[in-house]
């Protein structure tokens, strides 16, 4: 079977979040426990042929209602590998929480891809409970809506390959109709996690984060990740700062900023 060619994968880092609990990160965490802060990233998926933009990340109003540190709008982030946020095309938008499906109208031509289930669940009547709606921003929701009606978002239903080398998989459990994106690299299949787990540890310990719509779902969705992917290496967590450590920028100027996924991360 010929591969297609490898897509370069790279992790943008638009803000931060600090002074976090065990039980901020862990279902049943010690409230008493300092635990890893989180990290909040975009990523870009791009060869010859084609580019993917996966999640919008949010913007400064949404950065100042839930006191996130905002480092830099996530299309800034964009451009800082060369690409014109105006011009893509393709995004996947892993789950329609605030931090990964903001700021739309930053990408003018694309077309938004997202599950059947995870605009149902955010349109349905799970939103009539506050604790299930808190991780959603109204505004950014009925913008897809706006957006549906225009004719620029694209309906998915478990899996679909979206480029020869490009999949994305329904995993659930963080949100009704969460997915993941497999991509094809140099290095093989990466798999793109978002929210199915957040940090390593929450994969690795099968100790579930504790914005949830489905426990079960979410500690089956950990196996999926492992089962999609290459390795356990080849499973990108959403939050993670670790993945900066982990994985190099593509220029010393981006360090810290922008992390190159197609290539092994560095051992220990």
């Amino acid at each position: 079977m010929t591969m297609p060619e490898p897509f370069e994968l790279f992790a943008i880092r638009y803000a931060h979040h600090g002074g976090r609990r065990q039980s901020d990160n862990f279902i049943g965490g010690d409230i008493h426990e300092e635990a890893s802060p989180l990290d909040y990233f975009v990523w870009v998926a791009r060869r010859s042929d084609r580019l993917f933009l996966i999640d919008t990340g949010f913007g400064h109003d949404a950065a100042k209602a839930r006191d996130r540190t905002l480092q830099r709008l996530p299309a800034e982030g964009v451009r800082l590998l060369g690409v014109d946020p105006g011009q893509i095309e393709d995004v996947v938008l892993t789950h329609l929480h605030y931090d990964h499906a903001g700021t739309l109208d930053d990408f003018p031509r694309a077309c938004f891809h997202v599950q059947d289930r995870e605009m149902a669940f955010a349109t349905g009547r799970c939103m009539c409970h506050a604790a299930m709606r808190a991780p959603f921003a109204v505004e950014d929701v009925v913008g897809l809506v706006r957006h549906v009606h225009a004719g620029r978002a694209r309906f998915h239903d478990g899996m679909s390959e979206l480029a020869p080398g490009l999949q994305l998989h329904r995993i659930g459990g963080h949100t009704a109709g969460l997915q993941a994106v497999k991509v094809w690299t140099r290095r093989g299949w990466v798999v793109v996690a978002s929210d199915a787990s957040h940090l390593y540890a929450n994969m690795e310990r099968r100790a579930p984060f504790p914005i949830v719509q489905n426990v079960g779902d979410m500690l089956d969705g950990h196996d999926t990740l492992y089962r999609l992917a290459d390795s356990p290496d080849h499973v990108i967590p959403g939050h993670d700062p670790l993945v900066m450590r982990r994985y190099p920028a593509p220029t010393a100027e981006l360090d810290g900023i922008v992390a190159r996924l197609d290539v092994p991360p560095a051992a220990g």
